[in-house]
């Protein structure tokens, strides 16, 4: 990765940030990112927030409403996958003929690993609670326990039913496997397994 010459990580946040003359939103972004209870925001909802910001300068750039609702509503009908193709069109074409080129948009916009680049590579910046890999074991673990929990209740049930002459069985064993399916390239992984490689990995690439 080429450095930039006081020797941080090159950032697309930092680049963005300069281009479009958006002083003092690291400090912003950080900010929100270090706080604390209500006030901190994850890294994916800094994503949104930051594209957002992206947008609305683009919208004062070109004489447009720049109200919080304009920009959320937007926003949405570029990137919300309930969109009709309808609505997309013609917020795309709106957005055309007041000189804002959506592609470039469209491809200014950040993901959440940009941010955490951006916070903890560019910035220095550190969140005090768990770490992004403890946060991950944590909520697996949470999930496998429920799951365990679920196939025992499942057997004993069964167990239950058979005893009682409700349904006929033997011997018999339960499975339960949790599957995790990414609607933008059809890949599917078991829980773990997408918790393990932190999502999927048409995401990483």
């Amino acid at each position: 990765m080429a450095d930039t010459p006081d020797d941080r990580p090159a950032s697309k946040v930092a680049r963005l940030i300069d281009e479009y003359g958006l002083d003092g939103l690291g400090a912003d972004l950080e900010a929100r990112w270090t706080g604390e209870g209500a006030e901190r925001m994850s890294l994916r909802d800094l994503a949104e927030f930051f594209n957002k910001r992206l947008l609305e300068q683009l919208l004062l750039d070109a004489g447009m409403s720049a109200l919080e609702s304009d920009v959320r509503t937007t926003y949405e009908n570029l990137t919300g996958d309930d969109v009709s193709t309808g609505v997309r069109t013609d917020t795309r074409n709106r957005l055309e003929r007041n000189g804002i080129d959506v592609d470039d948009l469209e491809q200014d916009f950040v993901t959440y690993q940009a941010i955490r680049s951006y916070l903890k590579d560019w910035r220095g910046a550190e969140y005090e609670g768990l770490s992004d890999q403890e946060k991950i074991e944590k909520d697996l673990e949470s999930i496998q326990r429920l799951m365990t929990r679920t196939l025992s209740v499942t057997e004993e049930r069964i167990e239950k039913l058979r005893d009682t002459d409700r349904i006929d069985i033997d011997d018999f064993e339960v499975f339960l496997d949790a599957q995790v399916l990414c609607q933008q390239c059809g890949t599917q992984y078991t829980v773990a397994t997408f918790f393990e490689q932190g999502g999927c990995s048409c995401q990483q690439e």
